[in-house]
C-alpha cells in the first residue's frame, strides 16, 4: 500500500500559507501595507482542533485545517507541539488531508484518519521511532471514528453497514463509484440527513479490529445507530450512545449502552445504562471501570430547548445521579480525572463556555478556565494535566495546557498573520427587552473606532436557535468591523447559556419574543453612541438567516439584509427537510387545524407583502437541513413584489458553504451588499 513520505517526529518541514494571486480591488481585500482584515486572510488563518496529550504527556498532537483556493478544497493536517514549548513539528502531509490524531496507549504510535489512493477513509499509524504512515484498516466503508484500546492491541471503529457497490468494488479490489445509483427506496420516518441526502436502512455500529491478526468484529447490530463509543479503562467494555425505542425516528431518546469487548460475548452482553426519557449522550469511563459520566437532558417535553446536566450512572446500569440539577446551564464532554475523584466538562453560561470541574460525589462546579478564555475541546492527560483548544475575542483557537492552575499557550498557529493586523474591540453588553426581560450579547467595534463617532451597524443574528454568542474569534464579524461596521451579537431568546426558560421562551413562537429581544440589541447600540440609526444591515444564517425574514416582515429599520439558508414558509417543510421529529414535536401535524393555525401564524412567508428592506438570499444547493425551497420562495415573492433582491444558489453545497472559492464568493457578496446601502 502506498503511503506519503511521511517521517514522524523527525522532521523539521516549514507550513507555508497559500499565496494568493492578484484580484480587483473590491470590498474585503487589502493592499501592502493594509493593517485591516481581509477576505484573503481566511485562506491563509489555519483552524486549530483535536488536541490530545501523549501518555507521557511531553507532546501534544492536533489538526489544523486550511482552505486551500488553488485546489479549492479544506485540507487538514496533523501537528505535534512540545509540551515544554517550542516549534510544531509537521505529521503529515498537507497534500493529504488526515484527521483525528489518537495515540496508543503505550505510547508507540500515533493513529489518524485519512482517505489516499482513491480508498475509503481508514485509521493510519506513525510509528515513534520514525518511518512512513502505515495503514491499519482495510474496510469496503469509510471508517467514522475510531479509538486505541487500553492495551494497544485492538481498535474501536465506528462504521456504517456498507453498501452492496462498496463491497463488490472491495471484493474486486476497485475504487468504489457508483455510476448509476440505484433508486431510492424508503421506509422510514427520518428518511433525510443533510451532508447524506436519502436514508435508507443501513446503519451505524460498534466494530472491534485485532490488529495482529487483522480480525474485524462486529459488536452492535439492529435497525439503529450507534455512535460516541468509548473503551473502559480496563479494556473489557464498551460504552456507546443508541437510540433503540421502538421507533428511534419519531424521537430523540438516546440512552447508553455497554457492550462486551469479546465478539463472542457482544450479542448476548448488551446492557441499558441510562433510562431517562430524554437524550443521554457523551459517555465517559471512570478510572475502575465502574461509572459512566454523561450528559441527560432530563426533561424529553422540553426537546432541543432542555439543559443539558452532567449525570453519572453505574456502568452495570440501574443508578444514575444527575450532578449539575441546580445550575441549569448546558454542559457539554465529560470526562474523569485520572484520580477518579472528579469529572471535567464543559459548561456554556451567559456568553461565556467554561472548563468546569466537578465532584464525582456532587457539590459545587469549579470553572477552571472562564471569562474570555471560550474552551472548544480539552483532553485530559494521564497524569491529571488537561490539553485544551482555547479562544479569545482576537485569537482563533489554539492549545493551551492547564495544569497547577495556570493557563500555558502551547501553539501560535496564527501569530505571524494576525500581528499585523488591527481587531475590532469586543464588548459584552447587557440591556432590556421590550417586556424587561434581561438580554446579554456582544458589540464587535470597528477596528478604526473613533470615541462618539456612530457608524453604520449590522445585526447578526446566530443560528440555532439553541446556541450562543461567545468571546470567541469570529472572522466574520472582525470583517465587517475592518470594513467600518458596528457588528451587533445577541443572546435573544431561544439562545442557550441562560437557562431552559429562557431557551423555552419561542415555543411555537418564533420571531416572537426573540424578534423583541434581537431589536432591543439594536436600540441599546444607538443608546451607546456607537451605531447609526439610518445605516443599519441585518443578516443570518439558519435559523438567524428565518430570524432575519422576521426583522424585514416586522419593520422597514434596516437599510439592507441578507438572508442565508432560511425558511420562511413552515408547512412547505414538513416532509421536505430533516426535520419531522422537530416539526411534529413542537408544532404538531399541520393537516390538523390548531397546528396548521400555529405553522401559518409563524410563517413569515405570509407577511411578505410587508418587506421594503433590498434582500440578499443565498444558500446551498444540496441543503438538506433548511432545503433551498425556502430561498426559492421568499426570491420570487419579492422579486414579483418589486423589493430588490437577489438570489445566490450554491452547487453541490450543503447547510454550510465549504468550497473555498464558494466561501470567497460568499464573503465578497455580504461586504458589496452591506456596502452599497450601509456605506
Amino acid at each position: 500500500m502506498k503511503s506519503g513520505v511521511l517521517k514522524a517526529f523527525l522532521w523539521v518541514v516549514l507550513a507555508t500559507g497559500l499565496c494568493l494571486a492578484a484580484l480587483p480591488a473590491r470590498a474585503g481585500e487589502t493592499e501592502v501595507g493594509d493593517t485591516r482584515l481581509g477576505i484573503g486572510h481566511l485562506f491563509q488563518l489555519g483552524s486549530v482542533s483535536e488536541p490530545r496529550l501523549s501518555p507521557e504527556g511531553e507532546w501534544i498532537a492536533y489538526s489544523v485545517d486550511r482552505d486551500d483556493l488553488d485546489s479549492d478544497e479544506a485540507r487538514s493536517r496533523i501537528w505535534m507541539a512540545p509540551r515544554a514549548g517550542g516549534d510544531p513539528l509537521p505529521l503529515t502531509s498537507a497534500e493529504e488531508s488526515s484527521s483525528q490524531p489518537r495515540w496508543s496507549p503505550d505510547g508507540r504510535y500515533l493513529a489518524f484518519l485519512s482517505a489516499r489512493d482513491e480508498q475509503p477513509t481508514q485509521v493510519w499509524r506513525l510509528f515513534r521511532e520514525g518511518g512512513e504512515a502505515e495503514q491499519m484498516t482495510d474496510t469496503a466503508q469509510d471508517v467514522l471514528a475510531f479509538e486505541w484500546s487500553p492495551d494497544s492491541k485492538r481498535l474501536l471503529l465506528l462504521l456504517q453497514d456498507p453498501s452492496d457497490a462498496e463491497l463488490a468494488a472491495k471484493e474486486k479490489g476497485e475504487h468504489y463509484e457508483e455510476q448509476a445509483p440505484p433508486p431510492h427506496v424508503i421506509d422510514r420516518r427520518q428518511f433525510k440527513l443533510d451532508y447524506v441526502g436519502y436514508l435508507d436502512r443501513r446503519r451505524t455500529h460498534v466494530y472491534v479490529l485485532d490488529i495482529a491478526t487483522e480480525s474485524l468484529s462486529q459488536l452492535t447490530f439492529g435497525d439503529y445507530d450507534d455512535s460516541e463509543a468509548a473503551w473502559s479503562p480496563d479494556g473489557r467494555f464498551i460504552a456507546f450512545t443508541s437510540n433503540r425505542t421502538e421507533d428511534p425516528d419519531s424521537n430523540y431518546n438516546t440512552d447508553i449502552w455497554v457492550v462486551s469487548a469479546e465478539p463472542a460475548q457482544a450479542p448476548a452482553s448488551l446492557v441499558q445504562v441510562t433510562t431517562n426519557p430524554g437524550p443521554d449522550a457523551s459517555p465517559a469511563w471512570s478510572p475502575d471501570s465502574r461509572l459512566i459520566a454523561h450528559t441527560a437532558d432530563t426533561d424529553a417535553a422540553a426537546m432541543l430547548y432542555a439543559t443539558s446536566h452532567l449525570a453519572v450512572s453505574s456502568a452495570q446500569g440501574g443508578q444514575t445521579r444527575i450532578l449539575t440539577a441546580a445550575l441549569d446551564r448546558m454542559v457539554f464532554q465529560p470526562r474523569f480525572a485520572p484520580e477518579g475523584r472528579h469529572i471535567w466538562f464543559l459548561l456554556e453560561d451567559s456568553g461565556e463556555q467554561s472548563l468546569a470541574r466537578i465532584k464525582t460525589s456532587g457539590g459545587k462546579a469549579d470553572r477552571v478556565v472562564r471569562g474570555e478564555d471560550v474552551v472548544k475541546q480539552f483532553h485530559v492527560g494521564r497524569r491529571g494535566e488537561v490539553a485544551a483548544l482555547i479562544s479569545r475575542p482576537h485569537l482563533p483557537p489554539e492549545v493551551f495546557v492547564v495544569e497547577g492552575g495556570k493557563l500555558e499557550q502551547k501553539t501560535f498557529t496564527n501569530r505571524d498573520l494576525l500581528d499585523g493586523i488591527t481587531l475590532g474591540a469586543v464588548k459584552k453588553v447587557a440591556f432590556k427587552s421590550s417586556d424587561g426581560t434581561a438580554i446579554e450579547g456582544f458589540a464587535i467595534l470597528p477596528a478604526a473606532y473613533v470615541e462618539g463617532k456612530r457608524y453604520p451597524a449590522i445585526l447578526d443574528i446566530h443560528g440555532g436557535p439553541q446556541s450562543q454568542y461567545d468571546y470567541s474569534f469570529s472572522f466574520e464579524a472582525q470583517l465587517y468591523a475592518a470594513q467600518g461596521y458596528v457588528v451587533i451579537h445577541p443572546n435573544p431568546r431561544g439562545s442557550t447559556g441562560y437557562g431552559q426558560a429562557f431557551s423555552l421562551a419561542i415555543w411555537q413562537d418564533w420571531g416572537g419574543p426573540d424578534f423583541d429581544d434581537v431589536m432591543a440589541a439594536v436600540d441599546d447600540a444607538i443608546a451607546r453612541g456607537w451605531a447609526d440609526p439610518e445605516r443599519l444591515g441585518v443578516t443570518g444564517w439558519s435559523y438567524g438567516g428565518m430570524l432575519t425574514d422576521h426583522v424585514i416582515t416586522k419593520t422597514d429599520r434596516f437599510k439592507a439584509a441578507i438572508t442565508g439558508a432560511s425558511e420562511v414558509l413552515y408547512v412547505a417543510n414538513y416532509g421536505h427537510d430533516e426535520y419531522q421529529r422537530w416539526w411534529e414535536l413542537e408544532l404538531g401535524l399541520p393537516w390538523e387545524p390548531e397546528a396548521r393555525a400555529i405553522y401559518e401564524r409563524m410563517s413569515p412567508f405570509n407577511r411578505v407583502d410587508r418587506i421594503v428592506t433590498p434582500t440578499l438570499i443565498l444558500g446551498g444547493e444540496e441543503d438538506w437541513n433548511v432545503p433551498i425551497i425556502n430561498s426559492e420562495q421568499l426570491y420570487l415573492a419579492l422579486k414579483r413584489l418589486g423589493v430588490e433582491t437577489q438570489l445566490v444558489v450554491y452547487p453541490g453545497e450543503y447547510h454550510s458553504i465549504e468550497r473555498p472559492s464558494y466561501r470567497k464568493d460568499l464573503y465578497e457578496r455580504y461586504l458589496n451588499w452591506f456596502g452599497r446601502f450601509l456605506q
